[in-house]
């Protein structure tokens, strides 16, 4: 058997799948049987806009086939929502089901083949003309959508896989969502631990996203590089080749065995860390510029990785005589060759090579 064959029956035993046609109307009774699940942290990136979910209404009622929906089995044999969220949750507020105080019952819009559709709702009560008729709102139940179920017993960490490959063609969705989204699946507990560090004040200080980053979860994606980071040494900094595939086998390996103790510790430090960094200088973690003897607003990775990161690791390791941060940092900017190409214009791999020794030897001096 070749390697490639060796390869092939391994990765085939890790996942276990089934489809079938199912109804809208079936798959919306699944849903509020609670045997469909949408996670919080799903919902929070139902992104569509008004137009986009009356086309796929329009889809649906001329007889456009629709993708597939994946969905996950859990340990309880429920399903949870691993692919299709936009048009899962388009169906569901279109008839109302969703939370209404979030997403109030869908008001449709005009579409090319169906002008007649707009200011059309499910059903109204108060206004018939304004409903969709009862066989038109049949049409709909009866509409067919594929299914594709991971199965109980498949591999987690192949599920993950699975979204994120689902998620990588054409969607708007950042790095960081895609992984909560899957996570979530995991374990919820860790998503919302994550998303609990990136609001505590003093991280959110030295940080200073933009608004289209913390939209985009970029403040969680850092918080997981500082867990990622903060504890190897210099050598395993330096064995790094791909951070992206590093950062999402740490992930889903950590929520799978997320544990308290693990829990508490971490969050001492890192609350530390930005504690003591805030204190030190709120524009911390910007470049620093000799002539107007400041830092300036706009957050660097360089020197996340150059000061949050070697800090986090001192503290984790119970070290508590920390020299003058801000000046440690005005050090840090001073190297020789601390360039704007070379903190700003490598690969991720290359730049933490760098900067995460050269912090540390600043720090432990």
């Amino acid at each position: 058997m070749s390697t490639l064959d060796e390869q092939l029956n391994d990765a085939r035993r890790n996942i276990f799948t089934d489809s079938y046609p199912m109804s809208i109307g079936e798959l919306t009774n699944v849903y509020a049987e609670g045997d469909l699940i949408i996670r919080p942290p799903f919902q929070r990136l139902f992104r569509w806009n008004d137009d986009q979910k009356s086309r796929l209404v329009e889809s649906i009622l001329i007889g456009i086939p629709l993708p597939s929906i994946f969905v996950a089995q859990d340990e309880e044999g429920r399903w949870e929502l691993v692919d299709g969220l936009q048009r899962i949750s388009t169906i569901l507020q279109l008839q109302g089901l969703l939370d209404k105080q979030v997403y109030p019952q869908l008001t449709l819009i005009g579409t090319k083949y169906l002008p007649s559709l707009d200011g059309l709702v499910w059903d109204s009560s108060d206004d018939a003309v304004k409903s969709l008729t009862p066989a038109q709102r049949r049409d709909i139940k009866r509409a067919k959508i594929d299914l594709k179920i991971v199965q109980r017993g498949s591999d987690p960490k192949t599920k993950f896989d699975l979204f994120q490959r689902l998620n990588s063609f054409g969607s708007d969705l950042s790095t960081q969502e895609i992984r909560n989204a899957q996570l979530v699946g995991v374990n919820p507990e860790f998503v919302e631990w994550l998303a609990e560090l990136a609001a505590y004040e003093s991280f959110d200080k030295v940080v200073r996203l933009s608004d289209s980053q913390l939209e985009q979860k970029y403040d969680e994606e850092l918080v997981l590089r500082f867990l990622y980071l903060h504890r190897m040494d210099d050598a395993e900094i330096k064995r790094i080749r791909n951070f992206q595939d590093g950062l999402e086998s740490f992930s889903i390996d950590l929520a799978l065995d997320f544990s308290s103790d693990y829990k508490k510790r971490t969050t001492e430090t890192f609350r530390a860390t930005f504690d003591r960094l805030a204190d030190a200088d709120p524009k911390i973690l910007g470049r620093w510029n000799a002539n107007k003897q400041d830092f300036s607003n706009k957050f660097l990775n360089s020197s996340f990785e150059g000061l949050a990161v070697p800090l986090g690791h001192m503290l984790d390791a119970g070290e508590r005589d920390v020299v003058n941060l801000r000046n440690a940092a005005i050090q840090f900017w001073s190297l020789p060759d601390m360039t704007t190409r070379f903190a700003t214009g490598q690969s991720t791999e290359t730049r933490l090579k760098k900067m995460v020794p050269a912090g540390r030897k600043i720090l432990g001096s």
